[in-house]
């Protein structure tokens, strides 16, 4: 019976002594390294695979104890290409079973091995903000930003870390790299002027100090003038939108907002101008010319306003915003210089603007016309049959009836007769 109970502890002993990596005898390394090299051979594949299989079947304490023991035989230094697997996915493995100092531990102990490690770092900041260690994610994500410092998704995720930890200095400087590299991203200049609110100070501090430092960067300027014209400052605005302007030609939206600070101070003349040197940067974009038709049109310039309606309906024929717009050129220039006995030639300007406004509504316009007030009127303000009898026999020849008084020189089209006439 003893013999049994010493030969079955022996055997245990043996196999024990097998699964373990062999001790140093320090009489000769080399020899220990060849037989824990000869053991490694046959256990970390097994392992490895058998870690996989258990993470693929989410069984998570298998897997958990499989990369544990081929953590104990340094699987990862015998074959390198187990790196990324046994430290990832044993911290995820923690993760998944929400032991998330365990996979801290993990993580720390694979980049004792290798610094550098993006994938082990974000696991890192990630088991840190499990445990709500909010001052230790943050470094991890300083540390991120640092190596990676075009990473958009990690200066972005470390502004919201300093805005929730109210930490507005940093999230300011954050926010400032991150509009570095996407000057045009309205979402981070917002965060970027909330952040300045939240720490007690004015944006427009901020973004005239960044421009007056920064005149060769038009972005800047674009960026202090948008502020300004938020505070109702126009006259400032203006006067950055033109500098801005001035490095940079052929910037629409400085071009855009030039035209809208002068239309906030009231100068229609200067928005008009900006609004033609933007259509020079794309001059086939039929809705800048409707946009300068309608400045014109506001500082009752009819020529102009006709002119820019007539260049919008040149370029898209197809839409009826800009025969929408000839209409109301018409419209309000009747409405303005009509007589009170309505003349010859304000029937002839009332019927071209209801004719265009009936066009644009064909062509699926619906936006405001004057089609319906005119048509309910039209006895007494559109030019019809009873007109066009009263007209001579050399107009009728010409089937066309047309303006003939000073007032209306500006209107050079026709009003073609109707057959029913």
């Amino acid at each position: 019976m003893y013999s049994i109970r010493f030969f079955s502890l022996s055997a245990f002993g043996l196999i024990l002594m097998m699964c373990m990596p062999p001790a140093d005898s320090g009489k000769d390394p080399a020899a220990n390294k060849k037989r824990l090299d000869s053991l490694r051979t046959v256990k970390c594949p097994r392992l490895m695979s058998s870690a996989t299989e258990a993470y693929n079947s989410s069984n998570w304490q298998v897997a958990v104890n499989r990369y544990k023991e081929a953590n104990k035989f340094n699987c990862s230094e015998w074959n390198t290409g187990y790196f990324d697997n046994l430290y990832q996915y044993y911290a995820i493995s923690y993760e998944r079973m929400s032991k998330y100092d365990s996979s801290e531990a993990v993580c720390l102990d694979g980049l004792n091995i290798r610094p550098d490690d993006k994938n082990l770092r974000i696991r890192l900041a990630y088991a840190y903000k499990k445990q709500g260690k909010v001052e230790k994610e943050i470094i991890e994500y300083v540390r991120l930003t640092n190596k990676y410092p075009k990473d958009f998704s990690f200066l972005k995720k470390l502004s919201e870390l300093y805005r929730d930890d109210e930490k507005y200095d940093d999230q300011i400087s954050v926010l400032e790299r991150m509009l570095k590299l996407k000057p045009e991203d309205e979402a981070i200049r917002g965060d970027l002027a909330t952040a300045y609110k939240n720490s007690g100070k004015d944006p427009l501090d901020l973004y005239r100090e960044q421009w007056n430092e920064n005149k060769e960067n038009p972005s800047y300027g674009q960026q202090l003038a948008e502020a300004l014209h938020d505070v109702a400052e126009y006259d400032e605005a203006i006067s950055v939108l033109n500098e801005v302007i001035e490095l940079d030609p052929s910037n629409k939206i400085a071009y855009r907002k030039l035209a809208d600070a002068n239309k906030a101070v009231d100068n229609l003349n200067a928005a008009a101008i900006a609004y033609e040197e933007l259509f020079k940067t794309d001059p086939r974009d039929y809705r800048i010319a409707i946009e300068i038709s309608k400045t014109y049109l506001k500082n009752v310039d009819y020529r102009k306003a006709l002119k820019w309606a007539d260049k919008s309906i040149d370029l898209n024929k197809k839409s009826g915003e800009g025969y929408a717009q000839k209409g109301w050129v018409l419209f309000d220039a009747w409405i303005d210089l009509n007589s009170s006995n309505t003349k010859k030639d304000d029937k002839i300007v009332a019927k071209l603007a209801y004719d265009y406004f009936k066009k644009a509504e064909e062509k699926g316009y619906l936006g405001e016309t004057k089609t319906q007030y005119l048509l309910d009127n039209k006895s007494d303000f559109l030019y019809g049959r009873g007109d066009w009898h009263m007209e001579s026999e050399t107009v009728k020849n010409t089937k066309q009836a047309k303006t003939t008084t000073k007032s209306y020189d500006w209107v050079s089209e026709p009003l073609k007769a109707d057959p029913s006439w």
